[in-house]
């Protein structure tokens, strides 16, 4: 029999703010709601997001001089990283700590994009040689460290001093859900006993949000968002477990047939059992499959859609939903998150929390 695994920790920030403790409970009486969003109101004037407030300086990610080569994904992160091992007790042997997180596409600063793009053409179009050569010239040379994906983890685990096996792994959802299900696979291995795991991103970078809307996904209901959430996990029985990882999978292309979600239920590999229903769904198509999914599966259940309030922050959804979940989880109840990102493709994670 496999080891258990313990949520002992975790951190977030959202629209929330800084914290998970009653995220939950803010998302499901409904006192979360979209607002104009700041950060796109040069690029995309009126659009309506979920949004990180301004965060306190004394809560802030590193120093001056470490944000300067974060992205905006990057900077969340370490931030629900650090809040997740302060709230696990992990002050010790970081460097034996494992971290594993789905990560977006990050983003540069905009004030970069024009000259990268200007010295990228030749004869009226793009050249890709030519942005490898005079286009990546022509940025600030902090650029690697705000652009490359990976760093979003890494800029938080070299502020907390993290050592152990890790792995960052690009997300639109369900990549998130591939870096907890491998955090779960090793410490049930053995290849470290404390681990964290989560996921960061936003979709309120211009050209991300551009890209959503060129793709159709706004005028399908998507509600962007932003944010980072992490699990901080421990193998074996702990007197400060919150409750308990039972299992995590991603399901590539599960909204991708006609077939009746009825008739789809036999192929998915759900949980069978369930007192809360935590569903993530980018927009109305997906909120009406999922929808269907968590009713017809766990009737019964409560059902609470989280994106309704926090939006679709790709990377970071599925994170954000298993917090959420975790803060209206009660003794001897279990909890399946269900999140249906922008690719088509399922997570499913389920938690239980055990009687006292």
């Amino acid at each position: 029999m496999s080891a258990p695994v313990a949520i002992v920790g975790a951190g977030a920030v959202s629209a929330f703010g800084i914290g998970w403790r009653g995220l939950g409970e803010a998302v499901a009486a409904g006192h979360l709601q979209p607002r104009e969003s700041v950060l796109l109101r040069e690029s995309h004037p009126g659009t309506l997001a979920s949004e990180v407030p301004e965060i306190p300086a004394v809560l802030d990610a590193g120093n001056a001089r470490a944000r300067k080569l974060m992205s905006r994904a990057a900077r969340l992160a370490a931030i629900a990283m650090r809040e997740a091992l302060v709230d696990a007790g992990f002050a010790e042997r970081r460097e034996e700590i494992g971290a594993w997180m789905g990560v977006g596409a990050s983003g540069i600063a905009m004030e970069d994009v024009p000259a990268i793009v200007s010295a990228s053409f030749v004869d009226g179009g793009l050249s890709l040689h030519r942005l490898g050569d005079q286009g990546l010239m022509a940025c600030n040379p902090l650029f690697t460290f705000q652009t490359l994906n990976n760093f979003s983890l890494c800029h938080g685990a070299i502020l907390e001093g993290l050592g152990g096996p890790n792995a960052a792994f690009f997300s639109r959802g369900s990549g998130t859900a591939v870096a907890l299900a491998e955090a779960l696979h090793a410490l049930r291995e053995g290849d470290c006993d404390r681990a964290i795991a989560g996921g960061a991103d936003t979709a309120l970078h211009p050209v991300t949000w551009a890209e959503l809307r060129r793709d159709g996904f706004s005028a399908q209901g998507l509600v962007p968002g932003e944010g980072a959430a992490v699990l901080a996990l421990a193998r074996g029985a702990s007197s400060r477990a919150l409750g308990l990882l039972e299992s995590c999978t991603a399901i590539a292309g599960a909204q991708a047939g006609t077939t009746p979600v009825s008739r789809e239920l036999e192929l998915l590999p759900l949980p069978r059992r369930a007192d809360l229903v935590v569903i993530a769904p980018w927009g109305s198509p997906a909120r009406a499959w999922l929808g269907d999914v968590a009713v017809t599966r766990y009737a019964g259940a409560a059902i609470v859609d989280v994106s309704l309030r926090l939006g679709d922050s790709l990377a970071a959804t599925p994170a954000l939903a298993w917090v959420a979940a975790l803060d209206l989880l009660r003794p001897g109840e279990r909890a399946v998150v269900l999140t249906l990102d922008v690719d088509g493709d399922l997570t499913v994670a389920a938690f239980r929390k055990e009687s006292p």
